[in-house]
């Protein structure tokens, strides 16, 4: 990768955790990083800006060079503004050639802020970043006019090249045991750094059994159901299966059921084991945001429909019918 600046051609993947666990899309994300470093004869650094991290051994498995553990004395809860600094005084002493990260909570409030502190951009909530083989410079895609077309996004001159990439763009690879990285620890204090913000609490959205981004298993709904009360229908199967349910965009647009269930460019991007689609006609909003599913089960009554090209299974017929039918069936299977 060319290295403009004086930077090196370095790609670091800052992570996220939960419970002082590494998230599964930051795995995929390194995994992708370690690819495109292998192509242009790079290294790959994984960014870990708290203590408590568990598994960082782990970052190494799955395709890191370089750990850095950021130290110090760690606030309560989430800072924006300790995050900014220490990671605005890393790469400024490091000069990375590039910085990725998974969108959500850090790709919206952090990566940006750092993007204006090292005087360069950030390409948002792409769905996919690769390597122009001529250039050695990173292409980034990302949605663009409400999602009805994809942009590629280069970088000209500024280093480092800076995206967010949506969570489950890639899936999580298979880890090499034997892989090592180089640990760094970096001394930070935290609680020195003045914060214009305070976090008062962490609500839990409740609102499904299982999380959509996490599921291995998720239902989808579409506007084939014909109506919000037909929803109940497939949450029955998401019940049976133990799956997450989720929906196309168009049943959200008419209200029938709430934003946080919608997977595409304009919801979640979901990569779960199993995929079950029902009355989803596949538009490309759709697709982009569950096609790297491991099996995908489509149901609609209509053989042209767009989901049956990235499906692996297909049943064309009557959802009504078919989906109920599945449900009995599963529930007599499972006693």
């Amino acid at each position: 990768m060319s290295a403009e600046s004086g930077a090196t051609g370095d790609i670091w993947v800052v992570t996220q955790q939960r419970d002082g666990q590494t998230r599964a899309a930051s795995y995929a994300l390194i995994g992708q990083a370690r690819k495109l470093a292998d192509a242009c004869q790079a290294r790959v650094a994984a960014v870990c800006l708290h203590d408590g991290v568990k598994d960082a051994d782990q970052l190494a498995a799955f395709g890191a060079d370089r750990v850095y553990m950021v130290g110090g004395p760690v606030p309560d809860g989430w800072n924006d503004d300790a995050y900014v600094k220490e990671l605005s005084d890393l790469a400024r002493r490091d000069r990375p050639g590039a910085i990725l990260a998974t969108s959500g909570a850090l790709g919206s409030s952090v990566i940006p802020r750092v993007a204006m502190a090292l005087g360069t951009s950030v390409a948002a909530n792409c769905v996919s970043v690769d390597l122009d083989p001529q250039s050695q410079t990173l292409v980034h895609t990302r949605p663009a006019f409400g999602g009805s077309l994809m942009a590629n996004v280069v970088f000209a001159g500024r280093r480092p090249q800076m995206a967010t990439v949506r969570p489950h763009a890639y899936r999580k690879g298979q880890p090499d045991a034997a892989r090592q990285a180089e640990m760094v620890r970096v001394d930070f204090d935290k609680a020195a750094v003045t914060s214009r913000s305070q976090l008062l609490s962490v609500v839990q959205d409740l609102a499904g059994r299982v999380r959509l981004d996490e599921a291995e298993v998720i239902v989808c709904g579409g506007r084939g159901l014909g109506k919000a009360e037909n929803f109940q229908i497939v949450a029955e199967l998401a019940e049976v299966l133990g799956a997450a349910l989720g929906t196309s965009r168009p049943p959200v647009d008419d209200g029938w059921v709430p934003y946080s269930q919608q997977v595409g460019q304009t919801g979640k991007t979901v990569s779960p084991r199993l995929y079950i689609a029902c009355g989803v006609a596949g538009a490309p909003q759709h697709l982009a945001g569950m096609q790297t599913s491991e099996i995908i089960v489509a149901i609609n009554e209509d053989p042209k429909a767009p989901i049956f090209e990235v499906a692996t299974y297909g049943l064309v017929g009557d959802l009504f019918k078919i989906v109920p039918l599945l449900t009995s069936k599963l529930r007599e299977a499972r006693g």
